[in-house]
């Protein structure tokens, strides 16, 4: 009998296994439902049946498999509110907000956006009797691991162009979030052949054995630089193609004719999007003598009105950490903030024996640039703001990590804005925004920061062999 996916009951129902690893809620501590934790055999079968499933997958007219990438994202829209519940359990994320119902949204949108892109041959040379054009092929076999902080989002940032493109998809989701990942699938899965998208959860070993697979053409990682590095080494072996999205410590800068009071909000969401756990969110923060008190001021007016508590209160936009470790590490860093003299603004006094992993909006002043809290990734809900009276200064610390991800510029004077942003070492940077990503907008990052490009027609050919044909 089949079940209903879009109700919650229905969709946990449809992945939770009693048997498996039981997966609880960080805001609450509750058990969710449990996951199957597959094994190095559950990888090899799900690849061998993706490289068989892929051919007749790939053999379909493009217009097909988009039509196919649009049944999907209206399945996602159908379990739309089911999806986000389980995603606010499972991610702690409010279901209100840029959170949980709007991470389900971007993932129909996404697959919508990659359905609408038309990647035409490139015609090389016609002229003196030679004729040549670039086409795009599918790899064939993509394995893609995602992270724990946009769990559903990422995986469709990497499904949806790789699919399109006629590729069979083996997905490995975090060991923190499985079940969002299983459940969007699933949701998936409805409208596709099979076997051409499949996932198995588990732990490193399990990733490890999908990015080392001999039958794997191109890995997609979402993660630490660490584990990049690693699976960069690993894939020499077969030659697999890459694209890493790795760490990021992004840097705001503000301008002397910045207006705070008119970019306090955006800058706020710019850091505390995903209650800072995101790898384009801005992580220090820049500021002139001059305007330096009224942009403090003007943040911890906007923090004020943030709400952070469980994600299935309607009423809250900030939720908890994620897990443990990635709360100690937030502790430990704005400790250290506190240990080099800096001025907590708000927060950074996290109740005794709350339950959840809640950490309070932070916001630091007065601080160094050496300070870890500044030259590490917090990855959490913790912003430091670094004086200056230099701009050369300022540009000199934004690019001074061996990071480069993300930045941006807020100002008035849009010709100066670019100036500045030209200056800035980053894959993106935004002005008078921060982290806005757009599908059409390929993105990506530089030095540790990771490898390849994602979105947009870049992204298609990320996800794809070029082939050159002449006559």
């Amino acid at each position: 009998m089949s079940t209903d996916l879009t109700t919650y009951d229905g969709l946990l129902a449809a992945i939770n296994d009693p048997a498996g690893r039981e997966i609880t809620d960080p805001a609450t501590g509750d058990v969710i439902g449990c996951t199957h934790e597959g094994t190095v055999a559950d990888i090899d079968a799900a690849v061998s049946a993706a490289v068989a499933a892929q051919p007749a997958w790939a053999s379909r007219p493009v217009a097909e498999r988009n039509d196919l990438l649009n049944k999907a994202a209206d399945a996602i829209e159908a379990s739309a509110e089911a999806l986000a519940q389980l995603l606010s359990r499972e991610a702690g994320k409010p279901l209100n907000g840029p959170n949980a119902r709007f991470e389900v949204g971007a993932c129909a949108a996404w697959l919508r956006a990659n359905a609408a892109f038309v990647l035409e041959p490139e015609v090389l040379v016609d002229e003196d009797g030679t004729h040549a054009e670039l086409v795009y092929d599918p790899v064939g076999v993509v394995g893609a691991v995602g992270p724990w902080n946009w769990p559903m989002m990422i995986t469709v940032w990497q499904l949806a162009p790789a699919l399109k493109m006629g590729n069979a998809v083996v997905v490995k989701p975090s060991e923190y979030t499985p079940l969002s990942v299983q459940g969007l699938i699933a949701v998936i899965n409805q409208v596709l052949p099979a076997d051409v998208l499949s996932v198995v959860a588990g732990d490193g070993a399990v990733g490890a054995a999908l990015t080392d697979h001999d039958d794997v053409d191109k890995i997609m990682f979402t993660g630490s630089t660490k584990t990049g590095q690693a699976i960069m080494r690993s894939a020499a072996d077969n030659l697999a193609r890459l694209t890493l999205e790795l760490g990021g410590n992004d840097a705001g800068i503000v301008l002397e004719d910045a207006d705070p009071k008119a970019i306090a909000t955006d800058l706020f969401w710019g850091a505390f999007i995903n209650t800072g756990q995101t790898c384009a969110a801005m992580k220090r923060l820049y500021v002139p003598e001059s305007l330096y008190q009224e942009v403090c001021d003007a943040l911890v007016e906007v923090a004020a009105q943030m709400p952070m508590g469980v994600g299935l209160d309607e009423n809250n936009v900030l939720g908890p950490l994620q897990n443990k470790q990635q709360y100690d590490i937030v502790a430990r860093l704005v400790q250290a903030a506190k240990d080099g003299g800096a001025t907590v603004l708000v927060g950074g006094d996290p109740q005794e024996g709350q339950s959840g992993y809640f950490y309070p909006t932070t916001i630091v002043a007065d601080i160094d640039n050496d300070n870890p809290l500044v030259a590490e990734e917090q990855f959490g809900p913790a912003l430091p703001i670094i004086k200056y009276t230099d701009l050369d200064q300022a540009i000199t610390w934004a690019n001074e990590l061996e990071v480069g991800l993300g930045s941006s510029v807020w100002g008035s004077d849009l010709d100066e804005a670019k100036r500045v942003a030209a200056r800035l070492e980053a894959g993106s940077t935004w002005i008078n925004k921060h982290g806005a990503i757009d599908p059409r907008v390929p993105f990506g990052g530089v030095k540790k920061s990771g490898y390849g490009l994602e979105f947009g027609l870049e992204g298609l050919k990320q996800v794809s062999v070029p082939h050159v044909i002449s006559w």
